[in-house]
């Protein structure tokens, strides 16, 4: 499988804990704020993008399911959303 992009929509973040708690590999939460960082992303006007192994990404699809306000997308090689199984 090739690699996956996530997609977060920090802006709307709240602070759940729910992706840090899924794939901590991935996710901390940012002590200033409250919310949620995406490791090892690039991103602008609050919308970070990383890849992420096939090994990682069954904990962030579990960490996109659980996010209380749906602001983590995971996309295929091809662009398309799998963020639910």
């Amino acid at each position: 499988m090739s690699k996956c992009k996530i997609i977060h929509y920090r802006k709307n973040c709240i602070g759940c804990n729910s992706c840090t708690e899924h794939a901590p590999g991935n996710w901390e939460i940012d002590t200033a704020d409250g919310k949620a960082n995406l490791k090892r992303a690039s991103g602008k006007d609050e919308v970070f993008i990383t890849e992420i192994s096939e090994l990682e990404l069954a904990d962030n699809q579990r960490a996109a399911q659980d996010c209380p306000v749906g602001i983590i997308h995971i996309l295929d090689a091809q662009g398309k959303d799998i963020s639910f199984k």
